[in-house]
């Protein structure tokens, strides 16, 4: 059933496969139906590190409903979005950041491509657009087949704006404990604190916490490490 050789999910079994290939462990997750978790546990497992990309292409679209509550008991802007960057749930204070309301359907696409998003995401090039463009082509390593991130990688690269920063490349994956200028549509010009997590039921997915400070300039002092005392 796995199409290899006599023995070989034995010698998993049993754990005499001291690395096992990734193909193998993929097939193998296919042969029993596993789900995300399952597919992650494999993983950790076999080979004592977490999946290079997710079991299945549909795995990060989707995250419970009591997301939506929870998003909206934040007092911070707060918003989801899939393992696209779709938008799948957002709170008023968030909604509140944009021109007349109006939500981005891909905040991806939003930051890196749409005129509005250049004009609010203040010192564009350097504060957003390359972080940004880095977390994307770390999107696309990890789901290379996500028709949505293929979509927005073809528009970079045929924007004057973007398409030379794309290729300068970068190591970034996530903005969690950044801090970046914006213009918020009603409070005007400040910074914002990013922290970022992931809904565990939904690799890829991401929830953002943006925390805005009022003021041009960053006068005030950075918040301290969390750690036990």
């Amino acid at each position: 059933m796995l199409h290899r050789t006599i023995g070989t999910y034995h010698r998993l079994e049993c754990g005499s496969m001291p690395t096992p290939p990734v193909d193998l462990l993929h097939d193998v997750a296919r042969l029993f139906a596993l789900n995300e978790q399952e597919w992650i546990s494999l993983f950790r497992y076999a080979r004592q590190q977490d999946p290079p990309h997710p079991l299945h292409l549909t795995s990060g679209k989707e995250v419970p409903g009591v997301w939506q509550e929870a998003v909206d008991g934040i007092g911070h802007m707060a918003y989801v979005t899939d393992a696209s960057w779709d938008l799948l749930a957002a709170n008023d204070a968030f909604t509140e950041m944009f021109p007349e309301g109006r939500l981005p359907r891909n905040t991806l696409r939003w930051m890196l491509l749409e005129p509005e998003g250049r004009k609010t995401l203040t010192d564009w090039p350097t504060a957003w657009a390359i972080p940004v463009l880095s977390q994307l082509k770390a999107a696309l390593a990890s789901r290379p087949d996500d028709e949505i991130l293929r979509q927005i990688e073809k528009e970079v690269l045929a924007d004057p704006a973007t398409s030379h920063l794309y290729e300068e490349g970068g190591a970034y994956i996530h903005p969690d404990g950044d801090e970046r200028p914006l213009l918020h549509a009603i409070r005007g010009a400040g910074w914002v604190n990013m922290c970022a997590a992931q809904p565990l039921s939904a690799p890829g997915a991401r929830l953002i916490i943006l925390v805005f400070k009022p003021g041009q300039r960053r006068a005030h002092a950075r918040t301290g490490l969390l750690r036990v005392r």
